[in-house]
């Protein structure tokens, strides 16, 4: 493979700002500033990451998508350092006014009320016990929780309450929480989904740049699945020509690692990510970029972007459909005799004030 471009930015997954939707003017570095930089001696970009606190009114999103797995989320964190350069989630960070790009991995808002906001939610009278996964837009333990330890405050909120919830991460950070995962467990109060999206560390660093390593997340699947905790292992996105040929020995390690399912979605491009896509793809692999991208589109009906529900995730066409093919035949090969425990939602309603009704 070639080695990147001169100008990549190690260590990130986008390589630019993009042009924010809801903005009717753009911001552009002109060759000439940059130049006058160069000879100054300065640096027009630190490339450091900041966060920046905001009070959001609420924490726990109804999720309105037919077709993704889940009934409500919450996120902590809205930005993710992690920087995986093909994350859906990049497209919410233009609502908070910023860049899809590197605004997404840099600027991380942090919601440190989320646990009093996850409290009043579970006091609430009319509430019904569902769900809810952390992670569902940004991952709740991404380098920022090291800092602010708001996915551990939430998961004691989700304890004190036995509310089942799902958690969705790249990170081994949530070893540090198994003590309250094992106690959620215990109840069948607690879902663990680990993505790990290749078994070569290079093509990693390169997609989801800032995650942990893929020894540390095999690693993190084995230690959660002896400590009695579910783990399911998410082999997202399947990227034509990066790591789709790697489908058989991901889920093979998976399960050799204790995982008792796994899942798959095909990648898609949609909104800002697919120009930061294709201009990652161009610096970071310059030899197969156009034979990735043509391979994308062939699963989304010749195009980057595609939002049709059902279709979206699953692709469509030869390759997606080999996808599905080796998709059930992993789960033969590997996980026959394994499920996925299903959620407790009976112990909710006892424990809706935060301690055991007596009568």
């Amino acid at each position: 493979m070639k080695e990147q471009s001169d100008d990549y930015i190690r260590g990130r997954g986008a390589q630019k700002n993009v042009h924010n939707r809801f903005f009717a003017e753009s911001y552009h570095m002109e060759d000439e500033f940059l130049n006058y930089c160069h000879s100054e001696g300065d640096n027009p970009d630190d490339n450091k990451t900041q966060f920046l606190e905001v009070y959001p009114k609420t924490i726990v999103n109804k999720v309105e998508s037919p077709d993704v797995g889940m009934a409500h989320s919450m996120n902590s964190y809205q930005g993710c350092e992690h920087g995986c350069i093909y994350c859906y989630a990049r497209n919410s960070h233009e609502y908070w006014g910023y860049s899809a790009g590197l605004d997404f991995e840099r600027k991380i808002l942090v919601k440190k009320n989320a646990p009093e906001l996850l409290t009043e939610k579970l006091q609430n009278k009319n509430w019904k016990a569902q769900t809810i996964v952390m992670s569902g837009n940004t991952d709740c333990y991404q380098p920022a929780e090291k800092k602010f330890g708001i996915t551990r405050k939430c998961l004691e909120v989700f304890l004190r309450y036995k509310h089942p919830v799902g958690i969705i991460t790249k990170n081994a950070l949530i070893m540090r929480d198994a003590d309250l995962l094992q106690e959620l467990a215990k109840d069948n109060l607690v879902g663990v989904n680990v993505s790990i999206t290749s078994l070569s560390e290079k093509t990693r660093a390169l997609v989801e740049p800032r995650t942990a390593t893929i020894k540390k997340r095999l690693e993190t699947v084995k230690a959660l699945s002896e400590k009695g905790i579910p783990v399911n292992v998410m082999l997202a996105p399947i990227i034509p020509g990066i790591n789709s040929h790697e489908i058989l020995p991901l889920a093979k390690a998976a399960s050799d690692a204790g995982a008792l399912s796994i899942a798959h979605t095909i990648v898609r491009l949609n909104g800002a990510i697919a120009e930061i896509f294709t201009d990652w793809i161009h610096k970071a692999m310059p030899d197969r970029a156009e034979k990735v991208l043509n391979h994308i589109k062939a699963c989304h009906d010749g195009k980057l972007n595609d939002s049709r529900w059902g279709q979206r995730m699953r692709g469509e066409g030869e390759f997606a459909e080999q996808v599905s093919a080796q998709m059930r035949l992993a789960r033969r090969k590997f996980f026959e005799g394994k499920s996925f425990p299903g959620m407790n939602y009976d112990l909710y309603e006892e424990m809706r004030d935060g301690q055991y009704r007596l009568f």
